[in-house]
């Protein structure tokens, strides 16, 4: 079993910058896939960034990019995301999720991942 803990959302104005932390535990030496996804009120979740944690490819979704980034330290098993020049279209609850190795991954499927945090909110206001 793998644990994560998401932290670092909160309430911030437009174009400001905030950093989620997502902190992993158990059986982390087999996971090979992490992201972020978040997730509006009555919507499905989007994925927005991920990584292959085994390697250094990462991916940004469209919706953010040149704005958000996407890091791992091995040594602190934690997963972060750097989201800079907040819009109100960021306001959403953010999720980090971990999945174990497979051929086939689909990266932006949230189906594909296997744990998931519990979320931490972000509020962007004008």
């Amino acid at each position: 079993q793998v644990q994560l803990v998401e932290s670092g959302g909160g309430s911030v104005q437009a174009g400001r910058s905030l950093r989620l932390s997502c902190a992993s535990s158990g059986s982390t030496d087999r996971v090979y896939y992490m992201g972020w996804f978040r997730q509006y009120p009555g919507k499905e979740r989007e994925g927005i960034a991920m990584a292959f944690i085994k390697s250094e490819l990462k991916f940004r979704a469209d919706s953010v990019s040149g704005r958000f980034f996407i890091s791992y330290d091995n040594a602190k098993n934690t997963l972060y995301l750097q989201m800079n020049d907040l819009k109100l279209e960021d306001t959403a609850m953010y999720y980090c999720a971990a999945a174990l190795y497979n051929p086939h991954f689909s990266k932006w499927n949230p189906t594909e991942y296997q744990y998931w945090g519990r979320g931490t909110q972000v509020t962007v206001s004008s």
